[in-house]
């Protein structure tokens, strides 16, 4: 009953039926990649209506449940370890397919207890945990809420909804950098670093914003949908080419790369397919009534499209060039019947307005819809009026540097086309970074406009070009460009965020920034490759080997240590480099620390490290050891190994690079 391409499966599985999870944890991520076979068979039956998919998805799921039945509750804790995408979704939906109550428990087994009860218990627990590992869970949650009445997995799902959506987002919907939430000391990371929102995680956070709503429809599940949709997803895609991407950068004059159509078959390649089709998915939605009468019709997002309401034998049409425009037309073009038509008054809009044409028409309001009851006929239509004004959108927790909103629509500036390299990526392991030169913050325009919302007011709309603007706003650095959509920006860099000052404000700054612009360059120049010790993602890409580790966070850093003769190692690349020092982060509070340990390079002895009470300050600090070439001469990678001292510990490693000397 098993299907699926993990290397060395049965080996894999048989070792872990019996709760041994070495190779399981050795391999990548095997639930994760076996999720996308559960949810394509699911789908070739839902949408297809193939049986012999549906056939195949349930006894797939059985071997799930048979292969975890003698595993106890704290083994399937440390197995969820391992980004395992949405298998609690996959067999909660098993469950709603035959109504067996072995899929749902299966489905509850399957849900991470390490976010799922902070989320119950409304406790922010999101700090660098690795993103789209987490949101496949609570759709998870939310599914097994959904079918099972489950109040606290619900809560858990709308709890975790509201902080990403509203304290962990950008302005473009998306979130997440280095595929990681920041804290909030580290959200500055948006703007230093290249990699930002990753589209699988708004892929995700859509899927879970309509599950929501199905339950409990509010209008502020249609605000996040539209801004997450026209700014981040719609984006997402390259209009010639048809290439996707995975990160979007928030940088300064930084820009993004595409997959090459079917060769870089990257993750968001998979939800990038699936995005572009679902742009009519959430326009209309239903919601039955007691009575007939009291049906509701959702209309949550202003999008040309045709309704074929079967039940009802009718048809309803939307026409509207929204955003370009500022109206829509509901119309009935087929049918009668009464029912609430519910639309969706926009948080944005201060005057918005819906008015029958040719009749009158009695409307209330709730939770954020506009509700017309009435008994409907083919020729009525409704006129949409909503105008849309400039806005300005600090970054959370980042609030000198702003985004410019039209509406809900994010605005971006073109910046020029410098050294763009991998546009379009090879199917190399890291082609999804579009690594160009990063170009210097301290020469990125900067807006000093004598109040903030001075910004929004300043905007001088171009003639016969809907939703493109001129900044009137003075500047520093100044580029001369036109405010349009984000989601028309392509093959160029852009300015998504604007660091806006005050005079003192800025003088400061710019010397500031200046100096630790020129520091992080020469570094960066100088890296030959880098880890970031603790987070998911870059222990994955390098292939961490480990034994009884600990990690955790200072200062929003993670930090990964090993303790009485333990150890953790990198497989780090060297490019052909044999002139190398290898460069470790500490933090420099050590007064309790007893951190002896060695370093080896491919089982070679590099050094002893002796880190005990050396600084006592609260600040990082960064020791170079210099690597013989004899170590790695000749070869393209080496394995850098940290072994904690009997009795003793490493100490906390927040970063490791090897540098160029």
């Amino acid at each position: 009953n098993y299907i699926g391409g993990v290397p060395n499966s049965a080996k894999m599985w048989t070792a872990f039926s019996k709760g041994d999870f070495g190779p399981y944890f050795g391999t990548w991520a095997p639930f994760y990649n076996i999720h996308k076979m559960y949810a394509g068979l699911r789908d070739a039956w839902l949408y297809c209506g193939n049986e012999q998919a549906k056939n195949l998805f349930l006894k797939f799921c059985d071997w799930a449940v048979d292969i975890t039945h003698d595993l106890s509750d704290g083994q399937m804790e440390k197995m969820l370890g391992n980004e395992h995408g949405g298998m609690n979704e996959v067999l909660a939906d098993a469950y709603a397919i035959t109504g067996e109550q072995k899929y749902l428990n299966c489905a509850r087994r399957f849900s991470h207890k390490l976010l799922l009860v902070p989320m119950e218990e409304g406790k922010d627990c999101l700090d660098n945990m690795h993103a789209n590992t987490q949101i496949p869970k609570v759709i998870g949650y939310q599914r097994i809420a959904e079918l099972a009445h489950d109040v606290q997995y619900h809560n858990a799902s709308e709890y975790f909804w509201e902080i990403v959506t509203r304290q962990r987002s950008l302005a473009l919907g998306g979130n997440s950098r280095r595929e990681h939430f920041p804290t909030k000391e580290t959200c500055i990371d948006y703007i230093n670093d290249i990699d930002g929102p990753e589209s699988c995680n708004t892929y995700n956070m859509l899927k879970l914003t309509e599950d929501l709503n199905r339950v409990k429809p509010d209008g502020m599940y249609g605000d996040f949908y539209e801004t997450a949709m026209f700014n981040h997803i719609l984006s997402a895609q390259h209009p010639q080419h048809g290439g996707y991407v995975y990160f979007t950068s928030a940088r300064p004059r930084h820009y993004r790369n595409y997959s090459a159509p079917n060769k870089a078959m990257w993750c968001c390649v998979g939800t990038g397919m699936e995005n572009h089709g679902k742009y009519g998915q959430f326009v209309w939605t239903h919601d039955k009534g007691v009575k007939a009468e009291d049906d509701a019709l959702y209309v949550n997002l202003f999008v040309a499209s045709e309704l074929n309401w079967k039940d009802r034998k009718m048809i309803l049409r939307q026409q509207t060039a929204f955003p370009y425009a500022e109206t829509s037309v509901i119309e009935v073009t087929k049918g009668k019947g009464t029912f609430i038509l519910k639309v969706r008054k926009p948080s944005w809009c201060d005057n918005f307005t819906v008015t029958g044409v040719g009749f009158d028409i009695n409307s209330y309001e709730e939770k954020g819809f506009v509700c017309i009851k009435r008994k409907w006929k083919k020729g009525d239509k409704l006129k949409i009026s909503m105008p849309m004004h400039a806005s300005i959108k600090p970054m959370v927790n980042v609030p000198q540097y702003v985004a410019i909103m039209y509406g809900p629509i994010l605005l971006g500036m073109k910046t020029g086309t410098e050294d763009m390299r991998s546009l379009i990526a090879d199917d190399s392991r890291f082609g999804q970074y579009a690594g160009g030169k990063k170009l210097p913050l301290n020469k990125a325009p900067i807006l000093l406009p004598k109040h903030l919302n001075d910004i929004a007011k300043d905007l001088k709309p171009i003639s016969g070009k809907p939703l493109h603007f001129k900044l009137g706003t003075h500047m520093e650095n100044a580029i001369e460009g036109e405010l349009q959509p984000f989601f028309e920006i392509h093959d160029s860099r852009y300015m998504m965020y604007w660091l806006a000052l005050g005079e003192n404000e800025y003088r400061n700054y710019m010397e500031k920034l200046a100096a630790e612009e020129r520091e992080s360059q020469e570094l960066e120049a100088r890296t030959v490759d880098k880890v970031s010790p603790g987070e998911q993602q870059p222990e994955t890409d390098h292939r961490m080997e480990a034994d009884a580790t600990e990690h955790g966070n200072t200062e929003g850093v993670f930090f990964r240590d090993a303790k009485d003769g333990h150890f953790f190692s990198y497989l780090m690349q060297t490019k052909g480099e044999s002139n190398l020092s290898l460069q470790l982060k500490f933090w420099g509070q050590d007064e309790w620390r007893t951190s002896e340990f060695d370093i080896y390079i491919d089982n070679q002895l590099l050094t002893s490290v002796n880190n005990s009470h050396r600084w006592r300050t609260t600040q990082f600090k960064t020791v170079d050891y210099a690597i013989p070439s004899e170590f790695v001469k000749g070869k393209e990678e080496v394995r850098v190994k940290f072994v904690a001292h009997k009795g003793k510990q490493v100490g906390q490693i927040y970063g490791v690079r090897l540098v160029k000397n």
